[in-house]
């Protein structure tokens, strides 16, 4: 029989949900626990997947949010039938690494995208490169935005990024409001690539940059890349994984 670690956000919605799980099943430590059961929306999902990372173990998502997109639907109490059907999809994150406008240096995962925004009523002039190529010399936009297949459907599909399949090994780079050059759409690289961004005007036009949902501020440069050493494990009903739901995106776009 599994053990369940509960991950429940907290609001109204999931007040009689909670009573009731927990009622019926014992809720195990993180340490003890086989899965981790997460009560909420995507951003919750995200959050809770970063907090729980070190001990290894597969998430299953119950979606208490709107969209839902890494979650499961809501069906019914009985969890252990649930999970026992359920498939497991391995994803690896983004690793982030930005040095300051100060010359700190910080990091941070993303499961969705790294994305790069201005700060201030003045566009971004950034520089893309992918190793030692440049990709972009100058593009004048509101920011770009680098995406994970499995965020490929998240806000990479809101400013008209292409959607990507989960075994594309592919990443995707999306500007945000180009232009200059106005017409440039981005770009889709494996995901063995090795992205840096520079902000060409530090002073003048400061840029942050957001994993998921951590955000650093006034930054000089980001490298960007796959870190294919984490694995999480997300566990999808079997009719409706996450597969699934990328391909009805993608038929929904055309």
């Amino acid at each position: 029989m599994n053990k369940f670690h509960f991950v429940i956000d907290k609001n109204k919605k999931n007040n009689y949900l909670k009573k009731k799980l927990l009622s019926k099943y014992k809720n195990y430590s993180p340490k003890l626990c086989k899965i981790f059961v997460v009560l909420g929306g995507d951003g919750y999902m995200l959050h809770t997947l970063k907090k729980y990372q070190k001990y290894n173990k597969p998430f299953y998502g119950i979606n208490r949010g709107s969209f839902g997109f890494l979650m499961n639907k809501y069906k019914n109490y009985n969890i252990h039938k649930n999970i026992s059907k359920a498939k497991l999809i391995p994803i690896s994150p983004l690793q982030m690494n930005v040095i300051s406008k100060t010359g700190k240096i910080s990091k941070a995962i993303a499961i969705n995208e790294v994305s790069l925004l201005r700060q201030t009523r003045q566009t971004a002039s950034l520089q893309i490169k992918i190793g030692k190529k440049i990709l972009i010399k100058k593009l004048i936009c509101d920011g770009v935005l680098i995406s994970t297949p499995a965020g490929s459907t998240a806000y990479n599909l809101s400013v008209g990024g292409p959607i990507l399949s989960l075994n594309s090994k592919k990443i995707t780079i999306t500007p945000i409001s180009p232009f200059r050059p106005r017409r440039w759409k981005g770009k889709i690289v494996s995901s063995l690539s090795k992205i840096n961004i520079r902000n060409l005007n530090i002073q003048k036009r400061p840029l942050s940059a957001v994993a998921d949902n951590a955000e650093i501020r006034n930054i000089k440069n980001v490298g960007i890349k796959v870190n294919n050493l984490i694995k999480f494990k997300l566990l999808y009903d079997k009719n409706f994984s996450l597969n699934k739901k990328i391909r009805l995106e993608q038929r929904k776009r055309r």
